[in-house]
């Protein structure tokens, strides 16, 4: 007999056929001589309800079956008489493939905190709020692949090693096959990478663009998505040391139409999640609301799928980010002290800020434009008031920044300026200049953070809660 997947079964509500599922146990009650199993094999956040009666199956087999066991069942689908499913398993045949001790098993069918689950990231797939999580993160990584090949991008892979530093921030990891206790010196007494594997320092990448910007430069329009690394000592909600980064790079597009891929991508993967996802988001949205009840009316979060079809329905607010400052300057917050970190021409944003301005003063998402040069990259283009480049940012409820990009600085000179002004050895950055010396076009990128794309998607409050195994600072467990 061939399996059938739960998602499928449900789903048909199909009565009077024969099949065979697998699954995991969630949980086990007994009623006279009927025994209720829930039964789930990860297609969906359902359960398969199996009835099990004594006739069939004694008590000494039954003990066994508790939460996590994994089972083969075969049986007759009935339409069931109870109440949150149409059909269940009338079990003809229960093989257990491997048990679970209820004694030492740690993902017991109760509340646990997500604090507890990460330190069993190994298991705690199994449960409702993490299976939800990761088919979601599964079907917006297909969504993204499938917006992109739609539109004619071609996905590029680029380096995971490098030996450059595309944000010049310096927080990288070094990959090194020398000696940790004794390696090669010059005569200097500076460790000698020439004796490297690579023959030179390496680091795990920060960044796809800078390579994607030579991809784009002869296919046009291109994009990656693959796992970057950062060495930033914060232990923080936000921040992780190994994420994931999707980042396009377009030729002939300027910041305009930069801002409008940014805005329709967005979109296009929300509505795909709307669309393919309900089940796992109602799950999410009602858990959140769970977890929000004690809270205050005003700081509780909006309702998970209105927030969503708040972002897809409405066009993205544009604005300038000296624009910006001045709203922020003239807002109630500002006047009464209330902002934690200050507000001027000049500083970096806070998320603070840029909640204020999409859930208080537009009450829409936004994308904030042309930044002082001194907070952005060096390889950003230099509009011609001297100040400012041509970045970009766009601005989510709750979550702050979403997206990253700008156009890039397609101009030799003024590239190599820049870079000198930074202290970026151009000599080291030959390859990049060369698409500046041969053929040079306008081009524009920007990077969304899978993982922050998630956390938005899910209503999750952590960013180690949307990836399999979080790498932070002092954890790499799994």
């Amino acid at each position: 007999m061939i399996r059938k997947k739960i998602k499928e079964i449900l789903q048909s509500g199909q009565t009077g056929s024969q099949v065979l599922v697998k699954g995991w146990v969630r949980t086990r009650r007994s009623s006279k001589n009927v025994n209720f199993i829930a039964l789930n094999d990860g297609s969906t956040i359902h359960n398969l309800q199996v009835v099990a009666d004594s006739e069939t199956f004694d008590e000494e087999f039954i003990k066994d079956i508790n939460t996590s066991a994994s089972l083969a069942v075969t049986g007759e689908l009935v339409e069931s008489k109870g109440s949150g499913q149409n059909v269940e398993l009338i079990a003809k045949t229960i093989e257990i493939y491997g048990k679970a001790d209820p004694e030492k098993y740690p993902i017991q069918p109760k509340k646990h905190s997500l604090e507890f689950l990460r330190e069993n990231a190994h298991l705690r797939f199994r449960t409702n709020t993490f299976g939800a999580v990761f088919r979601i993160r599964h079907a917006m990584a297909f969504a993204i692949h499938d917006y992109f090949n739609r539109k004619g991008f071609f996905y590029l892979h680029t380096p995971i090693i490098t030996a450059s530093d595309a944000e010049g921030a310096g927080q990288m990891f070094r990959v090194t096959t020398l000696d940790a206790k004794n390696p090669p010196l010059t005569e200097d007494g500076s460790i000698d990478y020439s004796e490297d594997f690579f023959g030179r320092p390496t680091n795990l990448t920060v960044s796809g663009q800078l390579e994607g910007e030579l991809g784009a430069t002869a296919l046009g329009e291109i994009y990656t998505f693959g796992p970057t690394f950062r060495a930033e000592n914060s232990n923080t909600s936000r921040h992780l040391a190994e994420f994931w980064m999707i980042e396009p790079e377009m030729a002939f597009y300027d910041l305009k139409d930069n801002m409008d891929l940014a805005e329709d991508f967005l979109k296009s993967l929300i509505i795909y999640a709307l669309e393919n996802c309900q089940d796992d988001l109602k799950f999410l949205a009602a858990r959140l609301k769970e977890e929000e009840k004690g809270k205050p009316a005003d700081q509780q979060s909006m309702d998970l799928i209105e927030k969503l079809r708040f972002v897809a329905e409405n066009d993205f607010v544009r604005l300038t980010y000296t624009e910006a400052i001045e709203i922020l300057k003239n807002s109630n917050p500002y006047k009464k002290k209330k902002f934690q970190y200050p507000v001027e021409w000049g500083v970096d944003l806070q998320s603070e800020h840029e909640r204020y301005l999409v859930e208080k003063h537009f009450k829409k998402p936004v994308i904030l434009i042309n930044y002082p040069k001194e907070i952005k990259a060096f390889y950003m283009k230099q509009n011609d008031d001297g100040k400012t480049v041509a970045a970009m940012d766009v601005l989510f409820p709750q979550i702050g920044e979403i997206i990253g990009g700008s156009q890039r600085e397609e101009d030799y000179g003024k590239l190599v300026a820049r870079m000198e002004e930074m202290h970026i050895p151009a000599e080291e950055m030959w390859w990049f200049l060369d698409t500046r010396r041969y053929g040079t076009v306008p081009h524009s990128g920007f990077g969304l953070g899978f993982e922050r794309f998630i956390l938005f998607l899910t209503g999750m409050g952590n960013i180690r809660d949307v990836i399999a195994f979080p790498r932070t600072p002092k954890n790499a467990e799994f």
